[in-house]
C-alpha cells in the first residue's frame, strides 16, 4: 500500500523543513532547505515593519538565480544572525552560489518576527542563534510539525487591543495539488489583526474584558488606536510549487499568496506589521497556464493559516485553540 502525498510544504519534492524550538523562552526558527541545486525564489513585501536579510538576491534581475533556503526566525532583527547558521551547514555541504576557485556562497534570504511579547519579561534579551539554526538544518525533514514550534513558538494573533488579548498564533502548513502540478505552503501567522474562517467567523483573534471575540477592523475602524505598540506584529509565508517558473512569475505567485492572507488574517499588511511572502519553485514541469500556481497557491494558503491556529497551544496568559479544555 503506498503512502498518501504529504499535504504541507514539503509535497514538492525535494524541499524539506526544519524547526528550532525554545518553548521556556517562547521563540524559535524554521528552515526551509532547497534540494541540491537550490531553488528559484521571489519575493512580496507586503507589510511596512519588516525585519530582513538578502531579500535583494531575489530580485528578477538580480544575478543570482537560485537560493539555497530561506530561514523564518523569532527574535526581531536580533534574529537575523541565526542565518549564518544555515550559512555554515550549506557550506559544510558545498551548497551555494558558485564563485570560482573562491568556492561557494550560500544564499539565504531571511525574514523575522517579533515575538518578545511572550518572552520572559517581556525583555528583548534571547533569540535563535546561528547554531539553533544549523541544529533546525540537521532537524530538516519532509515531516512538518506545526502549531507553537520553531518560528511560530512566541507567535500570537489579535493584538489590537494588546500583547495580552491576543490569542496564540503558530506555523501551519497545507498543500494543493492539480495533476502533477502542487503548490505547498507554510506560514507563520503573529499579526495585529485577527485569524477568520472561510465563512468569515472570527476563529482566533483579540478578546474583550468578558473573553468573547473583539472585530479588530471594526474597533480600528471606529479610531481604536492599536494597543499593542508599533512593529509588533509579523505574518511570514513560504509558498512552493514544482511548476517552472520565473523569477517575474514567482514574484507574481508571491503577491497571489498575499492575497490569500488578506482573506483569512483582518487586517493585514498594516504599518505595524512586518509581513513579507517567499514564492519558490524547483522548476519540475510546466503548468497547465500562467495561472494555475496562483489559484492553487489561494487553495493551500488559507489552509495552513486556519491550521496555524488550530494546533496552537496557549502560553503564559495567551490562550490557544489547542488548549486541552479545562
Amino acid at each position: 500500500m503506498s503512502a498518501s502525498p504529504a499535504l504541507n510544504l514539503a509535497a514538492v519534492a525535494g524541499i524539506t523543513v526544519g524547526h528550532w524550538t525554545d518553548a521556556r523562552t517562547a521563540t524559535g526558527c524554521t528552515v526551509v532547505l532547497a534540494p541540491a541545486g537550490g531553488m528559484r525564489a521571489g519575493v512580496a513585501v507586503r507589510g511596512r515593519a519588516t525585519g530582513t536579510r538578502e531579500l535583494d538576491a531575489l530580485h528578477p534581475r538580480h544575478l543570482v538565480g537560485h537560493v539555497d533556503a530561506i530561514l523564518l526566525t523569532g527574535g526581531s532583527a536580533y534574529g537575523l544572525g541565526a542565518a549564518d547558521g544555515v550559512v555554515r551547514w550549506l557550506r559544510e555541504r558545498g551548497r551555494g552560489f558558485p564563485v570560482g576557485p573562491a568556492g561557494i556562497v550560500p544564499i539565504v534570504p531571511t525574514a523575522v518576527i517579533f515575538d518578545f511579547d511572550l518572552a520572559p519579561g517581556g525583555r528583548a534579551d534571547r533569540w535563535p542563534t546561528a547554531d539553533d539554526a544549523y541544529r533546525a538544518c540537521e532537524a530538516a525533514s519532509p515531516v512538518i510539525a506545526e502549531g507553537s514550534v520553531g518560528a511560530g513558538t512566541g507567535a500570537t494573533v489579535g493584538k489590537a487591543l494588546g500583547p495580552r488579548r491576543a490569542m496564540k498564533g503558530g506555523l501551519g502548513t497545507w498543500a494543493a495539488r492539480a495533476g502533477e502540478v502542487v503548490v505547498g505552503a507554510l506560514v507563520v501567522v503573529n499579526a495585529v489583526g485577527n485569524v477568520l474562517d472561510g465563512a468569515g467567523r472570527i476563529l482566533a483573534g483579540a478578546r474583550g474584558p468578558d473573553g468573547r471575540p473583539v472585530d479588530a477592523l471594526r474597533y480600528l475602524a471606529e479610531g481604536g488606536a492599536p494597543l499593542g505598540g508599533a512593529a509588533r506584529h509579523t505574518t511570514l509565508a513560504v509558498v512552493a510549487t514544482n511548476a517552472a517558473l520565473d523569477k517575474l512569475q514567482l514574484e507574481a505567485l508571491a503577491h497571489a499568496a498575499g492575497d490569500a492572507l488578506a482573506r483569512r488574517i483582518v487586517p493585514y499588511g498594516t504599518p505595524f506589521d512586518g509581513d513579507v511572502v517567499f514564492a519558490v519553485s524547483t522548476a519540475a514541469l510546466a503548468p497547465q497556464t500562467p495561472l494555475q500556481p496562483e489559484a492553487l497557491a489561494q487553495l493551500a494558503v488559507p489552509e495552513a493559516v486556519e491550521r496555524s491556529v488550530r494546533l496552537a497551544r496557549g502560553m503564559m496568559d495567551v490562550p490557544g485553540l489547542a488548549d486541552a479544555p479545562s
